[in-house]
């Protein structure tokens, strides 16, 4: 049984939006009421929103090598809480203006990995912290020939330093089970593959 919202961007009024920062991000305050479970309304409600986009993040998977090619790079955000803060993780990037979630996943893949995609499936998609920031990152999968995964990659100017791994299926669900992956996309991406494998893979055919 599907349970339905209450509520929609209607029950919502948004009094006052302020720029606090405009750069690479931008951070706004929100100042704004919405309607009460117990019915009404809330009071004035201030909040900061991280505005940085939406994204996309894929997972490239080789049904003849039974691979998936994944990535690692250095990330600032884990240093506070992880051991390392070089992440294994799926390749990705900011949707653009102009730019399609396909295209990205495209130009994404030639950049951070140099591998060319096919059958490119739509996985789902999902809010990555909605209590900070609007962003959305949609999942894709897609078919790709692990063995032309290696090297080093990533684009100078945004100083990207990023090696190429080809991770067997098992190897990927230890890493999963150990917390060597860690970070969302990467972890959803894979739980999505792993319950949907074979609807995928007879999708590709």
């Amino acid at each position: 049984m599907s349970i339905k919202p209450q509520f929609n961007n209607q029950d919502v009024e948004v009094v006052t939006t302020t720029p606090l920062y405009d750069g690479f991000f931008k951070m706004v305050q929100y100042k704004l009421k919405h309607k009460l479970f117990a019915g009404g309304w809330s009071g004035e409600v201030t909040r900061e929103m991280f505005e940085r986009g939406h994204a996309v993040a894929l997972l490239p998977y080789d049904p003849n090598t039974q691979e998936f090619v994944l990535i690692e790079q250095f990330r600032l955000g884990a240093m506070a809480t992880s051991d390392s803060p070089w992440l294994i993780e799926v390749i990705a990037g900011m949707i653009d203006d102009g730019y399609t979630p396909e295209d990205v996943c495209h130009k994404e893949a030639q950049e951070e990995a140099g591998i060319e995609l096919q059958h490119l499936t739509k996985a789902c998609s999902y809010l990555s912290s909605p209590g900070g920031t609007t962003e959305r990152l949609h999942i894709y999968i897609a078919h790709t020939d692990a063995t032309k995964a290696q090297g080093i990659h990533g684009v100078e100017h945004e100083s990207e330093d990023i090696l190429v791994h080809r991770v067997a299926e098992k190897q990927a669900k230890a890493w999963l089970a150990n917390g060597r992956i860690d970070n969302a996309a990467a972890i959803i991406a894979l739980q999505y593959f792993f319950l949907h494998k074979q609807q995928i893979l007879d999708s590709w055919q």
